[in-house]
């Protein structure tokens, strides 16, 4: 039987675009269809302009710093409009990168939505339909709001890169690292920023002291964080003011809040499980993130869907229907940009170069841009102790930078060390620029160094990153 193509990619975001090319290199005549702007989560709705926000919201403090470094440096103002035409107009140039590359590549593009008929065809939003030798779902996950009466009053992550203009305040709902990158994001830019959690600690399932050292540090600037707090209740602002005057009720506290359309973004009021009530500009639910597997008409062919809607795949990225194929977020196993690329690699290496490749998912390692950053590859202690007897290696001070300028912000280094095998089972790093150091110590986590490795080499001084080499004793053993 003759096919149309023989790779047809639903999903034109990272792991699409790198296995559509890959394919496309080994001779495949490959098509894509993506429904919203190629380049996908990473580079429109998520690390591209959120780190461009990180970069923006860290200038605020730099007049001080700099003030204690001589520098006759005065306060200045966060212009959001000029920083969001200028983030915009980047994300078209990626965008457009994006589209030269697969171009270039030979592969075909289609801006429309699609699904598939059968396990060889694809079904185009306009009626068009391709058959296909294989077909690649890449379609990613999209935030998610709670199962709440009116919470399509907040926003979602994709909401804060379009945003007209800031809030003033805004409550930011979760406790994971998109959360707490928006919270750490949104104060340095100079927005009151409240944050709710339901758990004793944010960042669940990084390492405790690490995620600890978080938590302190974004207090410290000024983040209202309430832990073991989740929100309960939630209207426009504009209603509860009425129903307050209606009913006789002091609305004095309330008196200057704008009207409001009933739509996301607008003030909202809030109560909270400790009963407290409160009204802020806008409401963030960083709630968590669910596989695009949705209306694909996968299930009916016999793909596997499991319970959190993820597409069930093997270690080669093939679903239980053999030409259908699924990588990335969708598949719910690593959702990061570097492991969904990785995926579409190995996807095209297996099936386009006849060089069967499992997927690694194996130490890899992963920051949170929070303010310090949180760099991490390998185990957590608690995790490690849980395996085997291990040694934790651990320092905590005040780095030169910032102490010199008087500032009282601490970082952070952690190894976890294998008594039986010596290897570095875990680092940790929280730190400015901790996602840059950990990119080279993740290099030899993954190498399999020894804790004599590392003390072999010669530190780098003065650095922060030097007191990965000097630690000689253990702070613990477990």
């Amino acid at each position: 039987m003759g096919f149309d193509v023989d790779l047809f990619v639903i999903g034109g975001g990272s792991g699409g675009v790198r296995a559509s090319r890959m394919a496309a290199a080994a001779g495949a005549k490959v098509a894509l269809a993506e429904d919203s702007r190629m380049g996908g989560t990473c580079v429109i709705r998520g690390c591209v302009p959120k780190k461009l926000m990180v970069f923006a919201s860290t200038f605020r403090e730099l007049p001080t710093e700099a003030r204690a470094y001589g520098w006759d440096i005065a306060d200045g103002a966060f212009d959001w409009p000029s920083f969001r035409t200028k983030l915009h107009a980047e994300l078209d140039r990626l965008e457009g990168i994006y589209r030269r590359l697969l171009d270039g590549s030979g592969v075909t593009i289609h801006d429309q939505r699609a699904r598939l008929a059968d396990a060889h065809t694809v079904e185009l939003a306009d009626g068009t339909r391709i058959s296909a030798k294989h077909i690649l779902v890449a379609t990613g996950g999209r935030p998610e709001r709670p199962d709440l009466p009116n919470a399509h009053l907040g926003l979602v992550s994709d909401d804060i890169f379009l945003l007209e203009k800031l809030p003033k305040s805004v409550l930011v709902i979760g406790g994971g690292f998109i959360a707490c990158e928006m919270a750490c994001i949104l104060n340095g830019l100079g927005v009151k920023v409240t944050q709710f959690y339901r758990g004793a600690q944010i960042l669940r399932g990084f390492d405790d002291e690490a995620r600890g050292l978080v938590a302190e540090a974004m207090k410290a600037q000024g983040i209202d964080l309430h832990l073991g707090t989740n929100i309960v209740e939630m209207a426009e602002a504009r209603a509860v003011k009425d129903h307050a005057g209606e009913m006789g009720a002091d609305v004095s506290a309330s008196a200057d809040l704008l009207p409001t359309s009933g739509e996301k973004g607008c003030p909202v009021w809030v109560k909270s499980t400790n009963g407290h009530e409160a009204t802020f500009d806008a409401v963030l639910f960083a709630t968590g993130r669910a596989p695009n597997s949705q209306e694909l008409g996968l299930e009916a062919l016999g793909v596997k869907i499991g319970r959190r809607g993820e597409i069930v795949v093997d270690d080669y990225s093939q679903t239980a229907v053999p030409s259908i194929y699924a990588i990335g977020d969708v598949t719910n196993r690593v959702n990061l940009t570097p492991v969904a690329i990785r995926e579409g690699m190995a996807f095209a290496r297996t099936v386009f170069e006849g060089k069967p490749t499992p997927v690694d998912h194996e130490l890899i390692p992963s920051a949170v841009f929070t303010q310090p950053e949180l760099g991490t590859v390998g185990l957590t202690e608690e995790e490690a102790r849980e395996r085997e007897p291990i040694e934790v290696y651990c320092t905590s001070f005040r780095p030169m930078r910032s102490a010199f300028a008087g500032a009282e912000a601490r970082v952070l280094m952690k190894l976890i060390v294998s008594q039986s095998s010596r290897k570095v089972l875990g680092c940790h790093i929280v730190a400015p620029e901790a996602g840059e150091m950990i990119q080279m110590a993740a290099i030899a986590v993954k190498m399999g160094a020894t804790k004599e490795d590392f003390d072999r080499t010669v530190a780098v001084h003065p650095t922060m990153a030097e007191e990965l080499v000097t630690m000689r004793n253990p702070v613990r053993r477990a």
